[in-house]
């Protein structure tokens, strides 16, 4: 007679810890399916398209590392804390929009800022969205629930700030009916040459299909080119030009940005336990980074009092990459 399985305590792949598991082990690990079998990711379907392209860009991917489901982020948030963390921020952003809008804020501003912002402010839209198309797509391909969770966070950030840019961009064609505003975001975003850096690095950066280095291009060099560029120095160039109310969102959106980057780091840290995954990474830092300071450069030569803003972009980011390890 067979002895009875004495009943276990908890989920058994978190039970060699001993102890309780958090919410955030309980809700968040060890959740994809579709990485049991190297060799047959789905379970119907073994040679089909879909098989083929996650064998090749995730399972075969140059960046390997033995347990990539030991990856924890560092603010162990989930859909329930990411909520209200979010809820807090959004408060605080319509609490913004409210009084500056009682203040009449937006009818203040100088024709030369208004300029500026119908031309490097609203059109980011659509920068943004191509954040979060890049970060849903790290969602689809990463190879541990925990860090897909990271991924889909930063995808809602760039959703909730794109909307804020959106919000903004009705109420400045309110206050500035005949400055273009919500009427040739697309156009400036296709043709200006301010933008056209951005154009490119994130095009090819969403054609970039290994996720290792789909997640090295975006949140190692285009996002935190992006970060300081186009949310810190415009910021910077805001205040010079008395407008409050943007350098306010700009650095709520970078708080956001902060969170991206300490699980940016935490994955680097994962991925350079493996030693020979560390030349490869600094490869991919080197072939990224022209696109990056090319981008910059180029939306910098027009941020309007800010002659500095390009080189202290460029510093932020190269600093941020030696802080990870990776850097040149």
């Amino acid at each position: 007679m067979s002895t009875p399985l004495k009943p276990l305590k908890t989920w058994g792949h978190l039970a060699a810890r001993r102890r309780k598991p958090s919410e955030y082990e309980i809700v968040s690990t060890n959740l994809l399916w579709h990485t049991r079998d190297p060799e047959q990711p789905w379970d119907v379907g073994h040679t089909g398209f879909m098989a083929d392209f996650y064998r090749r860009y995730r399972n075969q991917s140059p960046i390997t590392h033995p347990d990539w489901n030991a990856f924890r982020d560092p603010d162990e948030l989930v859909y329930r804390t990411y909520n209200i963390l979010q809820d807090g921020q959004e408060s605080y952003v319509d609490g913004l929009l409210d009084q500056h809008d009682a203040e009449g804020h937006d009818r203040g501003l100088s024709p030369e800022w208004v300029a500026v912002l119908a031309q490097l402010y609203t059109p980011s839209r659509y920068l943004l969205h191509t954040v979060q198309m890049a970060s849903a797509y790290l969602v689809h391909m990463a190879p541990a629930s925990t860090i897909a969770n990271c991924a889909a966070f930063q995808a809602a950030d760039s959703l909730r700030w794109l909307s804020n840019v959106a919000y903004r961009t009705a109420e400045l064609r309110q206050a500035h009916p005949t400055a273009g505003f919500g009427e040739r975001e697309r156009e400036l975003w296709e043709e200006l040459p301010a933008w056209q850096g951005f154009r490119e690095l994130m095009e090819r950066q969403l054609t970039t299909f290994d996720w290792a280095e789909a997640f090295v291009a975006l949140n190692v060099v285009a996002k935190p080119a992006l970060d300081e560029i186009v949310l810190r120095q415009l910021g910077v160039s805001a205040r010079r030009h008395g407008d409050v109310l943007h350098a306010l969102l700009a650095e709520s959106a970078l708080r956001d940005s902060e969170r991206s980057r300490r699980w940016t780091e935490a994955l680097v840290k994962q991925m350079s336990e493996v030693d020979s995954n560390v030349p490869r990474l600094r490869e991919w830092v080197a072939k990224w980074q022209p696109l990056a300071v090319a981008a910059i450069e180029a939306y910098g030569a027009e941020v309007a009092e800010n002659a500095e803003a390009a080189e202290n972009a460029i510093g932020a980011v190269r600093a941020f990459q030696r802080q990870l390890g990776i850097g040149g």
